[in-house]
C-alpha cells in the first residue's frame, strides 16, 4: 500500500497498458492456432476459397501482435513515467516537510542513490512486474481453456508446466535475488557516496595526496556491487531456462496425446494442439525477470520509506544505540573512517551537521542563515570570528554580502569546515552533534579547534550538550570517548 501511495498510477492507464498486451500476446495465440490450422489443412489440398479466411487472419494476427505490442509499451511506459516523476515531487515535499535533522543525517550519496536509482526501481514494477504478470495470467487461462476442449491431459500437462514456468521459476529467482540485492543496494550507496566524495572535494585531496585512495575506494565499491549481482546470477539463470524446459515438457506433452488422439481427432485439431503451447509460454518467459523487479522495488520501496520515515529506519537497525546525554556533556567518538561514527550520531537525537553539508551558491549570510534565520549580522560576523573565518570575511569584496560561487568550490576544505561550524554556533538547538568538524585542518589548527570545541568555557556554551565525532583526540583532552567498534 505505502508503494501505491509513493507511485499513485493511474488505475486506467494500468489497465490500458495490461489490456494492450493481453491483445499483443492474445494475437500470438491465436496466430499460432490458425497458423497451425492454416498449414494443416492445405496439406489437404482443399479449394483456395476455402483457406482465404484463415490467410487473412494470420495477417491480420501477424500485423495486430506488433501493433498491440507496441501499444503495450507506449501506454506501460507513459504510466511507469509519470508516477517515477510524481513519486519523486511527493518524495521532496515530504523531504522539505521534514525536520531538518532527517535529511541533514543523510550523506548526499545516499540520498542520490535513494531518490534516484530507488525510485526508478520502483517505477518500473510497473512495466516489468505488473503488466507482464497480469497478461501472463490472462492468456495462461485462455491457453488452457482453449487445449482443455481438444484435450483435457494435454491441459493438465500444459497447467502444470505453466506453474513451473510462471510460479516456481520466479519464485527461485526472486528468493536469489532477494540475497544479494540487499548487498547491492548498500554497495550502490557506498559507491555514489565514495564517488561524490571524489567529485565534490577533487581539488584538496589531490593536495592532500588522498585523491588516488578516493577514487580507488570507489573503483573497489563499483567491483563489490558488480560481485553481488553476479552472486545472484547463477540461480538466476537457472529460473531463466525454466520456461524453455516447461515448454519443452508440455509440447512433448501435446504430442504424445496427439498419437492417442490420431484415430478420433482431425489433423488439423492435432496440429493446433501440438503447436498452440508454443505461444502460451511467450508469456511467462517474462516472469522469472518480473520476480526479480518485484524484489528489487520492494527493497528499493523499504529505502525509500527509511528515508522519509526516520522511525521505520530506527525499527529496523534496533543494534544501534543511540547515545544517553545529559546537558552539558562533551563527548567524541572516535574511530577510523567505516568503524560507525556517523551511524552512532544519525541515531541521536540532537541537531546533526554532517561533514558534506551544502554549502549554497549564494552569500556568506544566506549561507548561515539556514541553521537560524533571525540572526543578525553581528552574530554571522560573531561566528565567523570565532571558528577562525574573521580575517577572511574581511577580505572579502562584499562581506557578508559575498556570493560563494560555485557553493563548496569557491572555498577551501578548511574554510569549508569552519563555515559549517559557524552554523553550529549559530544554531541555537541545545544538542549538537558535529561529525568531523576539522577535518582538512592541518594537525595544529585541528588540535585546537577541536579544543575549543570540546571546553566546557569554549566555542560552545556549558549549557549546550556537544557529542562530536572524530578521528583523533587532542593529547591534554580529558573529555568522555566512545567507540563505536
Amino acid at each position: 500500500m505505502w508503494v501505491y501511495e509513493l507511485l499513485r498510477p493511474r488505475l486506467s492507464r494500468l489497465l490500458l497498458a495490461i489490456s494492450f498486451g493481453v491483445l499483443s500476446l492474445g494475437s500470438a495465440l491465436a496466430l499460432a492456432g490458425v497458423s497451425a490450422w492454416l498449414i494443416t489443412r492445405a496439406w489437404q489440398m482443399p479449394p483456395v476459397l476455402d483457406l482465404t479466411i484463415a490467410v487473412v487472419a494470420v495477417r491480420a494476427f501477424g500485423i495486430s501482435r506488433g501493433l498491440f505490442g507496441y501499444c503495450e509499451r507506449l501506454a506501460s511506459h507513459d504510466t511507469a513515467l509519470r508516477a517515477a516523476g510524481s513519486a519523486r515531487e511527493r518524495l521532496f515535499a515530504r523531504l522539505a516537510a521534514a525536520p531538518a535533522d532527517d535529511v541533514s543525517r543523510r550523506h548526499s550519496g545516499d540520498l542520490v542513490a535513494r531518490v534516484g536509482a530507488g525510485v526508478d526501481d520502483v517505477a518500473d514494477v510497473l512495466v516489468r512486474a505488473v503488466v507482464p504478470m497480469c497478461v501472463a495470467g490472462v492468456l495462461g487461462i485462455a491457453a488452457v481453456v482453449t487445449v482443455g476442449a481438444i484435450s483435457p491431459v494435454t491441459a493438465a500437462i500444459l497447467t502444470a508446466s505453466l506453474l513451473l514456468a510462471g510460479v516456481a521459476a520466479p519464485a527461485v529467482a526472486a528468493r536469489a535475488a532477494r540475497r544479494a540485492e540487499s548487498t547491492a543496494a548498500q554497495h550502490h550507496s557506498q559507491r555514489d557516496t565514495a564517488a561524490l566524495l571524489a567529485l565534490d572535494h577533487a581539488a584538496e585531496l589531490r593536495v592532500a595526496g588522498r585523491l588516488p585512495g578516493v577514487l580507488a575506494d570507489a573503483a573497489a565499491q563499483q567491483r563489490r556491487w558488480g560481485r553481488a549481482i553476479d552472486r545472484a546470477a547463477a540461480p538466476g539463470a537457472v529460473a531463466a531456462a525454466a520456461p524453455a524446459a516447461a515448454t519443452g515438457i508440455s509440447v512433448l506433452g501435446a504430442l504424445l496425446a496427439g498419437i492417442t488422439l490420431a484415430d478420433s481427432a482431425a489433423p488439423t485439431t492435432l496440429a493446433v494442439l501440438m503447436l498452440l503451447p508454443l505461444s502460451a509460454f511467450e508469456a511467462s518467459a517474462a516472469l522469472p525477470a518480473a520476480a526479480v523487479a518485484l524484489t528489487r522495488a520492494r527493497v528499493a520501496a523499504r529505502r525509500l520509506r527509511e528515508l522519509t520515515e526516520p522511525d521505520a529506519a530506527a525499527r529496523r537497525r534496533p543494534d544501534v544505540a543511540p547515545l544517553h546525554l545529559a546537558r552539558g556533556d562533551r563527548v567524541a567518538v572516535v574511530g577510523p573512517s567505516g568503524c560507525g561514527k556517523t551511524t552512532l550520531l544519525m541515531h541521536t537525537a540532537g541537531t546533526f551537521f554532517a561533514e558534506d553539508a551544502h554549502l549554497f551558491a549564494t552569500t556568506v549570510r544566506d549561507n548561515l542563515l539556514v541553521a537560524r534565520g533571525d540572526a543578525s549580522d553581528e552574530d554571522l560576523t560573531d561566528a565567523l570570528a570565532r571558528v577562525g573565518l574573521g580575517h577572511w570575511l574581511a577580505e572579502l569584496p562584499d562581506g557578508l554580502s559575498t556570493v560563494l560561487i560555485g557553493g563548496a568550490a569557491a572555498v577551501s576544505a578548511g574554510q569549508r569546515r569552519r563555515l559549517l561550524l559557524a552554523r553550529a554556533l549559530i544554531c541555537t538547538a541545545p544538542t549538537v552533534l558535529l561529525d568531523e568538524p576539522t577535518e582538512h585542518l592541518d594537525r595544529s589548527d585541528a588540535d585546537t579547534l577541536l579544543s575549543d570545541i570540546l571546553a566546557p568555557s569554549g566555542l560552545f556554551g556549558a549549557d549546550r550538550t556537544v557529542v562530536v565525532a572524530t578521528h583523533h583526540l587532542p593529547e591534554s583532552s580529558t573529555v568522555r570517548v566512545i567507540s563505536p567498534a
